[in-house]
């Protein structure tokens, strides 16, 4: 295994900000409905429920990169394996807007051989120079065996 990992935390501190603010008007919505405490309960479970969700979301896509394939792995209950080999992989494009930037994420596109498979890519990769570096060495170790 040359690469194996998850998208990172900062990649996903869109959904947590947004999910926490959404957590944090539906509170108060039932605060001035209801009552306080039963505001503070909702508000409570809710940002317990995003920071669950967002963790989950994480943990179960699975990014790697042996000498021979690239995979992709998501799922909890349901699995999806997407994979190529290396040595199909003729581009690598990597691409950061600026939010990415200043989280230091980014997302790697790579365009494989004689495949309709036009969405094989890493999102939300906290050092994405690093990953095309090592898929750049397991296709040299790949020829090399060749």
């Amino acid at each position: 295994m040359v690469f194996e990992g998850h998208p990172s935390w900062r990649a996903l501190l869109s959904f947590y900000i947004g999910g926490v603010l959404g957590a944090a008007v539906v509170a108060v919505i039932v605060a001035l409905v209801a009552s306080v405490a039963v505001g503070i309960a909702v508000g409570v479970v809710l940002f317990a429920a995003v920071l669950v969700v967002g963790f989950v979301r994480r943990m179960t896509t699975t990014y790697m990169v042996s000498n021979q394939r690239l995979y992709i792995r998501r799922g909890l209950l349901a699995k999806s394996v997407q994979q190529t080999r290396v040595d199909r992989v003729q581009n690598i494009n990597t691409e950061q807007r600026l939010r990415d930037r200043i989280l230091r994420v980014g997302t790697i596109d790579f365009d494989t051989a004689g495949t309709d498979d036009s969405e094989f890519r890493f999102v939300g990769i906290a050092n994405p120079g690093g990953v095309v570096t090592a898929v750049d060495h397991a296709q040299r170790d790949a020829a090399a065996k060749l």
